[in-house]
């Protein structure tokens, strides 16, 4: 799309904020032209028709300094009549080519907004995961909303206005210096009182639309923390709701002082430019009367003049408050692309192909991993922190290496940080390894399609995380295309069936957020169905009873039996119970392999294995 030059002078010179990292203006401008690319057969009509309307409403005022003449000179009545038979049949071709210009406008409008909505939401979903465990929720959520709804404003308020005021503003001028250039000169003295407060209030107010976005962050990241289920029982079992509601308050108090600011600079602004067009029109019919008395100009032209004069400040006045409102605009789509600008670290390479049909072995072969620094995945925006913890990039995982069978079990065992989840995360290529390389089926998991990585393995974790839907919803997670029939049939083999039998709504239960109406055991199995309606060839358990009493693991264990059956497994397990028929036991201590071996064979060596298991149960148990 095609920008006018008063919005590029607009753009050029927002404000730069010190201590942030920014694009220039014009890069930005740049970048949102790319978005309307497009749509570049409706943004041709929306022209045109703007300058339809430009030249519809400048015509009325001509008529109506011709109807005055007729008047005043005494002539016909059928002329006055058709002058303003003429001037109706304007106002409503006016009328017309108004509303359909605002179509066109909303359309696309809201056609960019869905794209750049669209475009941060999937580019969101491809970040690796360290990046959402230092993101905070509330701030993300804020750009996908109200940095997006102001760049919408843009587009659907003020873009309809730009292209028709500048044609308005072009033709008044032609116009009316052809009526009298000395009296449109002169009112045009009065021109420095637009441009001096634009350029200094347009600075303003950008700065305070960028501070009322950061508070706007802060307050959602609270609300997000605070309403879900764990933190409000941490706020309520600590005591601390008044001192919350004290410090929100004083967020929301930041951002009613800036809003009420950014109003009165606003009406200062526009009462400013609403006296200067009052001064002009009074100048016009002053300097004007005077020439028409001297008959230097028809009265007509006086009535003419004032008339134009109105459609020449109000496209001023116009332009001058879409400046504002596109630098406003410009901080939301600045704080958008910071997001679209983040370079996600794990992508398909151009020559991916999907894990191959048939059994998967798992392999890691002198792998050596360490997580990436705050930087490379992360915003400090979106942490709501000054700078970026430089922290990191320490390796975590040393010359790992390891072979699963197809339908074979490795169990993963060790102390707290030794590593065992990364090793999970790793498998499921959330993150790439430094060197070596992870393989599934014999391929290297960066040569293989993500999709497919993820048909193929599957996590059962400790949290069992669900989302705020019915258990069907959450099922289908697995299985988008699954029936009730094998919904139910998976709730059966996850031993969950007469649960969901015996609850009011079935399978259109909800479950709460992160499945809190549920217990631990039976959130669990419902991962489990989910599990199985996936159908993975690789599974991968992660501490999956890890935090359930003895009478949920014991469920939760039968279902994991249905679960495994015939399929490859990594078992990440504390208590050593669970794992003493895996095929083999790989102890990891500070992201090292320090053993392997069976249960039996591990325990007559009495080294680390042997330790955790006796520190886990009074009696060793004979090999």
């Amino acid at each position: 799309m095609s920008m006018d030059a008063s919005t590029w002078m607009a753009l050029e010179n927002v404000s730069q904020d010190p201590g942030r990292n920014r694009q220039p203006a014009r890069v930005v401008a740049r970048r949102i032209m790319e978005f309307a690319r497009p749509h570049r057969r409706r943004i041709s009509w929306f022209l045109l028709t703007s300058v339809v309307g430009a030249v519809l409403t400048v015509a009325t005022p001509l008529l109506a300094g011709r109807a005055t003449d007729a008047i005043t000179s005494g002539a016909a009545a059928s002329v006055v009549a058709g002058i303003a038979g003429l001037i109706a049949v304007i106002a409503v071709a006016e009328a017309v080519a108004g509303l359909f210009e605002r179509w066109l406008s909303a359309n696309l409008g809201e056609g960019l907004i869905w794209q750049l909505r669209t475009a941060v939401f999937d580019h969101v979903q491809r970040m690796p995961v360290a990046f959402f465990t230092r993101t905070r929720t509330g701030a993300l959520v804020s750009r996908l909303n109200n940095d997006v709804m102001g760049a919408q404003r843009a587009f659907s308020d003020t873009l309809s206005g730009v292209v028709g005021n500048l044609v308005t503003l072009a033709l008044t001028l032609v116009v009316m210096l052809t009526i009298s250039w000395p009296v449109t000169l002169l009112t045009l003295v009065l021109l420095p009182l637009f441009v001096l407060p634009a350029r200094r209030m347009g600075r303003r107010l950008a700065a305070l639309q960028r501070e009322a976005a950061e508070h706007n962050a802060a307050m959602s990241s609270r609300m997000t923390e605070r309403f879900s289920a764990p933190g409000a029982t941490l706020i309520k079992l600590f005591g601390r709701p008044e001192q919350e509601s004290v410090e929100f308050a004083d967020r929301a108090e930041r951002v009613r002082a800036i809003g009420v600011r950014s109003a009165m600079v606003q009406w200062i602004f526009v009462t400013a430019l609403t006296l200067a067009s009052s001064l002009a029109i009074a100048l016009v019919y002053g300097l004007g009367g005077y020439f028409a008395l001297g008959g230097a100009l028809q009265a007509g032209d006086v009535v003419a003049l004032a008339l134009l004069l109105t459609r020449l400040y109000a496209p001023l006045t116009a332009l001058a408050g879409a400046r504002i409102e596109i630098m406003s605009a410009l901080v939301s789509f600045e704080r958008v692309f910071e997001v679209l600008d983040l370079e996600p670290m794990i992508a398909d390479a151009p020559d991916a192909r999907p894990v191959p049909d048939g059994g998967v072995s798992v392999q890691f072969d002198h792998v050596r991993f360490g997580y990436p620094t705050a930087e490379k995945v992360s915003l400090a925006s979106l942490e709501e922190v000054a700078t970026l913890d430089t922290r990191g990039g320490e390796e975590i995982l040393h010359d790992v290496s390891f072979t699963v069978r197809p339908g074979a079990m490795v169990a993963l065992v060790g102390s707290s940080g030794a590593g065992k989840s990364t090793v999970a995360q790793l498998l499921a290529r959330l993150y790439d390894v430094d060197s070596g390389a992870v393989r599934l089926a014999g391929h290297d998991v960066r040569e293989l399609t993500g999709e497919s990585i993820h048909r193929a393995v599957g996590f059962v974790t400790q949290d069992g995380h669900l989302l705020h839907d019915t258990i069907a919803a959450n099922l289908r997670i697995g299985a988008p295309d699954a029936t009730d029939a094998q919904l139910w049939d998976a709730l059966e083999r996850a031993r969950l069936g007469d649960l969901a039998r015996s609850l009011p709504d079935g399978l259109g239960t909800v479950v709460g957020e992160r499945g809190y109406r549920l217990s631990g055991g039976e959130r669990q199995r419902i991962t489990i169905a989910r599990l199985l309606l996936a159908k993975p060839r690789v599974v991968v358990l992660d501490e999956a009873t890890a935090s359930l009493d003895s009478t949920s693991e014991a469920a939760v264990q039968a279902a994991l039996t249905e679960a495994l059956a015939d399929r490859t497994a990594i078992v990440i397990a504390h208590r050593l119970s669970t794992i003493r028929q895996a095929d083999e036991i790989l102890v990891l201590e500070a992201g090292r392999v320090t053993e392997r071996g069976t249960h039996a064979s591990l325990i007559a060596r009495e080294g680390r294995y042997a330790e955790l298991h006796r520190t886990q149960f009074a009696e060793p148990v004979a090999a």
